[in-house]
């Protein structure tokens, strides 16, 4: 519990929107780079193989971030940590749009995904100040600001980087994450700490908490195979459109609208949770995935513009059902041990967050030797093998802890 009075329903819909429009803000940063990468091979003279790097070591630094950083959530006010990571988040941003050359952009870009883990300090938050018997619905309000950051960011960055450029891109970037920075800081109480812990022996009580939960572990497992096949898409999306339909990163950029339109569903999908059980709707939201991808398989036999057409349907329905098992995966380790939500988080997110920089790193090696089909086979394998986890978990009807 936060150590003021519990908000009012009225406030807490106010913190709930702000919470969701840092949390997409925050994420965001970790993506503007993917329908970008043309711009910037061109801009720093680079080959395919290293534009793949950016997208990797930032998700990667993001993985860093959650398993190193989320953990003193459960020991510091959450609020001062938003307010920390929000000013370093800003500064990197900026300093990302002065770089010229691959070294100093991959550091910048590793340090970027660390400090974007302020996303993961907002959720938890958003857990605590949901009302009773509303968390499942409350997370999935803040995870549509997240996914609308992961997948309209691609938008932004797209149109910005093509009218005006890639640093321009990362220059307005920095602007935003200060801003909202400065409002969460201003609108927030004060959490209190849930456990007095040392760092060292929150690090240990990971592993503890790990092997304690088995459905921590499948849920983490499951949601990082569908993360690959996410990762792998967009990473090589913007290039794949240039090379094949020679067309610019604005429109790249335009394919996030068409997955955002699964992210509108987070909040459905949370509530669905509450009612009907996590497990079956992480059950569904896999088995979405796997088909949407494995709809791509039939895209050399089709004209170029349903081709186009194609890929936006799949975007919609993949989107759709990994963020449908997100909120799921989210409101189901939540349940396990209210008191140790900062680390639950850190768990499920390490493991999402290999599961992306992995799909990034092998996405464009795949990308790279063997084109565009043996990306979507990367994906529906990806996906298969998260149904088949989630197929053979106990389906258990979901709880809701106390905030």
């Amino acid at each position: 519990m936060n150590n003021t009075s519990a908000p009012s329903p009225a406030i807490a819909a106010w913190m709930i929107l702000i919470l969701a429009v840092g949390a997409g803000f925050s994420v965001a940063a970790i993506y503007y780079a993917q329908p970008l990468l043309p711009l910037m091979g061109h801009d720093l003279h680079l080959s395919i193989k290293q534009m793949g790097l950016v997208p990797t070591l930032t998700q990667t630094g993001y993985a860093l971030g959650i398993l190193f950083l989320l953990p003193l959530g459960d020991r510091h006010d959450r609020r001062r940590l938003i307010l920390a990571k929000s000013a370093s988040l800003a500064a990197l941003l900026l300093l990302c749009s002065f770089t010229s050359q691959l070294h100093a952009l991959l550091a910048v870009s590793l340090l970027i995904g660390m400090a974007a883990t302020m996303a993961q300090d907002i959720v938890p938050a958003a857990a605590i100040l949901a009302p009773a018997g509303k968390q499942g619905k409350t997370v999935g309000t803040v995870m549509t600001g997240l996914l609308l950051g992961i997948l309209l960011s691609r938008t932004v960055s797209g149109v910005v980087g093509e009218a005006y450029g890639w640093r321009v891109m990362y220059q307005a970037a920095a602007v935003s994450i200060a801003l909202i920075g400065l409002v969460m800081w201003r609108v927030l109480p004060k959490f209190t700490a849930h456990s007095n812990l040392s760092y060292p022996a929150l690090m240990v009580s990971l592993v503890h908490l790990w092997q304690r939960f088995p459905e921590l572990r499948r849920a983490a497992m499951a949601q990082g195979f569908l993360s690959v096949a996410f990762s792998a898409f967009w990473s090589t999306l913007a290039m794949m459109l240039a090379q094949h339909y020679q067309l610019g990163s604005a429109v790249a950029g335009g394919y996030g609208i068409a997955g955002a339109a699964g992210a509108l569903a987070a909040p459905l999908a949370g509530g669905l949770a509450d009612k009907l059980g996590a497990a079956k709707v992480t059950q569904l939201g896999a088995a979405l995935v796997t088909v949407s991808f494995a709809l791509m398989f039939f895209l050399p036999l089709l004209p170029i513009h349903a081709q186009l057409a194609l890929i936006a349907l799949s975007a919609i329905g993949f989107d759709l059902g990994l963020q449908s098992s997100l909120v799921a995966h989210q409101n189901l380790v939540y349940s396990l041990e209210p008191q140790a939500r900062g680390r639950l988080n850190a768990l499920l997110f390490t493991v999402v967050f290999i599961g992306m920089a992995f799909g990034s790193a092998i996405g464009s090696q795949l990308y790279a030797m063997a084109g565009w089909s043996a990306v979507v086979t990367l994906a529906v394998i990806a996906g298969a093998v998260a149904l088949l986890i989630r197929l053979m978990s106990p389906v258990r009807a979901a709880t809701c802890p106390q905030a």
